[in-house]
């Protein structure tokens, strides 16, 4: 959707260096591009490339996206080696996922593929010492479990764009991963309950662009009233439909990159925090589990 498409339909032109710009301005200091499958991970790992120290990426199979290992021509064992080679001495790849869980979509994935398949790439992050970047969505205990079972096989895992409960937000917490809160986590009352409780050492934010902006209708909308409206230009800037596509505008319902401020402040105000200060918190916490190597290399 960055390029201009949208289910597989040129919209408008490619806007990527725009929307690039306003993460930049918005204050993003670096990103991470999500691989979902093979292809997606090579085509992420070809775009940082293009913007180096800015763009990172992650390289897995997402758990809609499974039955790939399978139809792969070499077979499983190959998609899985493919995947292996791109990570290999590559400093740009900085995670392994998306992987994990979903049975809210078993018509992409049947169950018993997906759990066979997010089993495997353990091996990844325990061969490369990498995080995990995790997806989980109405799985019962069978996340929590294959987590549990295989914790000791990687070193950091972010369960990003939670969802989730009080109990199951604890319950992961306490196998020491990190959640991430962006729009879709921000939805309903008992979503921000969650984010008031997580604990500040284990908080990530993010934005899951193109999709999870914060909408009228959701219970964190109302706490962006309390962001000055210049500072708010930033992360929601004017936008327009996509049939009205103009240069300099955003794209209506399309979530950027710089939208990363307006989770910020909508987090803080629903847990009572400063923003700047609950922003350092957040920036050691990801750079602690993705960003370690530019610290040691500076």
């Amino acid at each position: 959707m960055f390029r201009g498409v949208y289910r597989g339909k040129q919209a408008h032109q490619d806007d990527l260096d725009l929307v690039l710009d306003r993460a930049k301005k918005a204050g993003v200091k670096h990103m991470i591009v999500t691989g979902t499958n093979l292809e997606d991970s090579k085509e992420a790992k070809a775009l940082t490339s293009q913007h180096s120290g800015f763009l990172f990426s992650t390289v897995g199979c997402h758990p809609t996206r499974c039955s790939e290992f399978e139809k792969h021509k070499g077979g499983p064992d190959a998609y899985l080696a493919a995947l292996r080679e791109l990570i290999h001495n590559d400093a740009s790849v900085v995670a392994i996922g998306e992987c994990g869980l979903d049975y809210d979509r078993l018509f992409f994935c049947d169950k018993a593929t997906q759990l066979k398949y997010f089993e495997v790439q353990f091996a990844l992050a325990s061969e490369t010492k990498l995080p995990m970047f995790l997806h989980n969505r109405n799985t019962g205990n069978d996340f929590y479990t294959m987590i549990h079972t295989h914790r000791d096989k990687f070193t950091h895992g972010v369960v990003h764009s939670f969802t989730g409960d009080l109990d199951e937000m604890h319950r992961l917490v306490e196998l020491g991963l990190y959640i991430g809160i962006n729009g879709c986590s921000l939805k309903t009352e008992d979503n921000l309950k969650v984010v008031q409780a997580i604990p500040r050492d284990r908080l990530m934010i993010e934005t899951d662009g193109p999709w999870c902006d914060i909408r009228p209708t959701h219970a964190s909308y109302a706490h962006l009233s309390k962001v000055p409206k210049e500072e708010l230009a930033l992360y929601h800037p004017e936008s327009k439909k996509k049939e009205k596509f103009t240069a300099g505008c955003a794209v209506k319902s399309r979530c950027e990159p710089c939208a990363t401020g307006a989770v910020l402040h909508v987090v803080a105000s629903v847990r009572n925090e400063d923003p700047a200060e609950l922003a350092e918190a957040i920036w050691e916490n990801t750079q602690r589990v993705f960003f370690s190597h530019l610290k040691e290399d500076a």
